[in-house]
């Protein structure tokens, strides 16, 4: 291509041979087409490229790896490539809708602030909707809980990468759309488009489910990494209570509640001072996080005596920690019976 293109769609591949086709012809089918689209293949092993050489269509720039480095590396290399004034990501397994690029297009060029616009999705083959966080505040309150937006439906402002020489971290694949998004927010908005563009496909071989324990590992940085806005300096005992709480141990203890509470005032006069976060919204989180903690401790135990509601009445009046009418009527009732949770 001899012009600047306004799109570069970003599309790394890796044995897709079974997607590959659906996943190119809905980029290819897009109603917007000033684009050009770099496929970057990581040495696959089975006839990806084949399927992809057999496309006769000037926008597509094949590039074809010698050995296999890694999708991140594949993502950052295309980085590189890019002439676009944004980036498309699509992955090639995903269908992108004709009107995708179009509408995208449409609100990135009305909104300079915003520097990734996202869009809502559904699974390939399942009627759910994945109803995300359409504002910035919302988006950031998301974030708190886990990535909330998703990766091969996101388009993004190429000028801010350059600018602020951003790429892509490989140390926290397979969660390196998360931490982009997290470091993207220092820079500008972020904003999901409330309607769905892109399906995405769900099956057992997916990079993430293999890679599970590091995707916990990266989610965990990443909690940590949206905590550093507030400039929270966290003693050890704090630190380890939110990498099993992010980590999303089950079962919590009464000591667990006292460190919980040094946490949450600590986030609460943190935000309360720099406001990074919408009071509100943020509130609401501190709230939800107290509930998800008190029902590990006193909901998911695995043995119940009199103590336990003695431990619970203590926390309820020493730091105001309370569960809902329900849960402490079930709570008073395991106690009072002995309940052992069956396995």
């Amino acid at each position: 291509m001899n012009h600047k293109p306004k799109i570069t769609v970003l599309l790394p591949v890796y044995n897709c041979e079974l997607y590959i086709q659906t996943a190119v012809e809905s980029i290819l089918n897009q109603t917007f087409t000033d684009f050009e689209f770099l496929i970057i293949d990581d040495a696959s092993t089975d006839t990806t490229v084949a399927i992809l050489k057999k496309f006769n269509d000037s926008r597509i720039q094949l590039i074809e790896k010698p050995i296999n480095s890694g999708y991140t590396n594949s993502l950052n290399y295309g980085l590189q490539l890019a002439k676009g004034d944004y980036i498309a990501r699509m992955d090639g397994d995903d269908i992108s809708y004709p009107e995708r690029f179009a509408k995208q297009i449409a609100y990135l060029e009305t909104h300079p602030e915003v520097v990734v616009c996202g869009t809502n999705q559904k699974i390939i083959g399942n009627d759910k909707l994945i109803t995300l966080p359409v504002s910035n505040e919302a988006i950031k309150i998301g974030l708190l809980w886990g990535n909330r937006i998703p990766h091969s439906s996101a388009m993004i402002r190429k000028k801010i990468l350059e600018d602020y020489n951003i790429q892509y971290d490989t140390s926290t694949e397979p969660a390196e759309d998360y931490h982009l998004w997290i470091k993207l927010l220092a820079f500008g908005k972020l904003y999901n488009l409330p309607e769905v563009l892109l399906e995405y496909r769900v099956y057992s071989d997916q990079v993430s489910r293999k890679r599970a324990e590091e995707q916990k590992k990266s989610d965990i940085a990443a909690k940590f990494g949206m905590f550093q806005y507030l400039h929270i300096a966290w003693n050890p005992i704090e630190r380890e209570f939110l990498e099993r709480q992010f980590g999303k141990t089950e079962v919590v203890s009464f000591k667990d509640i006292r460190i919980f509470k040094e946490v949450q005032k600590k986030l609460a006069s943190a935000n309360a001072s720099l406001g990074f976060f919408d009071s509100i919204l943020f509130n609401q989180y501190l709230t939800d996080l107290e509930a998800d903690v008190l029902r590990k401790c006193f909901l998911k135990q695995k043995r119940y005596s009199p103590a336990m509601y003695i431990e619970y009445s203590l926390a309820k009046y020493k730091w105001k920690a309370t569960l809902t009418f329900k849960q402490e009527l079930k709570l008073i009732l395991k106690s009072l019976i002995f309940w052992k949770t069956q396995r």
